[in-house]
Order: structure tokens, then C-alpha cells, then sequence
């Protein structure tokens, strides 16, 4: 039997192989799709992709990386699409808009770009979000270099209760960089 991606050895854990094959059949059936069909997987569904980790399965860290440029792949098939259906210009006037809707966070003073985590609920250290925020804020303001999986890969300390940003907000508001992000790739 033949497998998409390696597996682990011994005793380690990976990703379902039976469900990441499930995955990657249906996101190539939409991506070879030439009209869009209800259902179909769009590069959101391949960020929020998550499997099941059991011993044996495929090595989390190459499933990953296929993932994001799995990603990347079908951002550049909507810019394309964008692009051949309403003009460059409609594409341009997409990306400003939906860039303009990450600044509001991104030029609030460090301390206060999100809600602070509930009492008991775990949270995000502010100053490695800030810092993160800091070189988004470059990249998207003055046009600094930063690599998509700068944003893909970001990890932060945790903090306990009100002392850390509210975990949700901030994976939201990074889904959408990524997002944004991989469309100009």
C-alpha cells in the first residue's frame, strides 16, 4: 500500500492517514473543479484543516507544509479568477479592502489590540502578539518583507486569565493576515 506522506515510526503519534487522504481528494476534486460547486474546499477550509492524531500516522510536520502551500495554491486560483472575471483593478481594490480591515487592530497602542482573556480562560502573552503586530504593521503599512509563514507559524507565550489577549480574537485576526497575506504571494 502506497502513502501520500510518511508516516511516523514507533511509538510517536501523526495525522489520521485515512483522514488526511479524505482531505486532500476532496480539496483536489475543488481545486480541478472549473466552476465552483457548493462544498467545494476553499483555501479558509484548507487553513482550518485538523486531523486526528493516532500512532503511526502521517508526519504532522510534512502534512502541514503541504497544507500551506496547499493554501497558497488556491489563493493564487481566486486572485486569478478575481483577475479574469472583474479586471486588476477590481483585485487591487479587494486587497486595500480587506487590508484596511486589519488595521483598526494594528494601530492600537501594544497592551490594548485585543480583549484580555476571562479570569480562569487561558490567553496570549500581549507583548510576543504586539511584537508579532509590530512587523504585520510594517509589512502592510510601508511594504516591509515578511513571509506569509512568519504569520502561519506564529507562537506565543501563554499567559493565565485577564494578563493574556483573548486567544479567539487573535487566531481570528491572524486567520485573516494569513488570508490576505497568501492572496499577495
Amino acid at each position: 500500500m502506497s502513502s501520500t506522506f510518511p508516516t511516523v515510526t514507533g511509538m510517536k503519534n501523526g495525522y489520521d492517514p485515512q483522514q488526511v487522504d479524505d482531505f486532500f481528494a476532496r480539496a483536489r476534486d475543488s481545486f480541478e473543479r472549473d466552476d465552483p460547486a457548493d462544498g467545494d474546499v476553499d483555501a479558509h477550509d484548507v487553513r482550518t484543516a485538523g486531523f486526528d492524531l493516532i500512532r503511526r500516522g502521517y508526519h504532522v510536520a510534512v502534512v502541514d507544509a503541504a497544507l500551506d502551500r496547499l493554501e497558497d495554491a488556491f489563493a493564487a486560483r481566486n486572485r486569478e479568477r478575481i483577475i479574469a472575471e472583474k479586471g486588476e483593478d477590481a483585485w487591487l481594490s479587494y486587497l486595500g479592502r480587506s487590508a484596511a480591515t486589519l488595521r483598526g487592530r494594528l494601530d492600537r497602542p501594544d497592551g490594548e489590540r485585543f480583549d484580555y482573556a476571562d479570569r480562569s480562560a487561558p490567553g496570549y502573552e500581549p507583548a510576543d502578539v504586539d511584537a508579532l503586530c509590530a512587523k504585520l504593521s510594517g509589512y502592510f503599512a510601508e511594504g516591509v518583507p515578511m513571509s506569509v509563514d512568519e504569520a502561519r507559524r506564529a507562537v506565543f507565550r501563554t499567559r493565565k486569565g485577564p494578563n493574556g489577549y483573548r486567544e479567539s480574537q487573535v487566531d481570528a485576526f491572524l486567520d485573516r493576515v494569513v488570508e490576505i497575506m497568501a492572496a499577495v504571494d
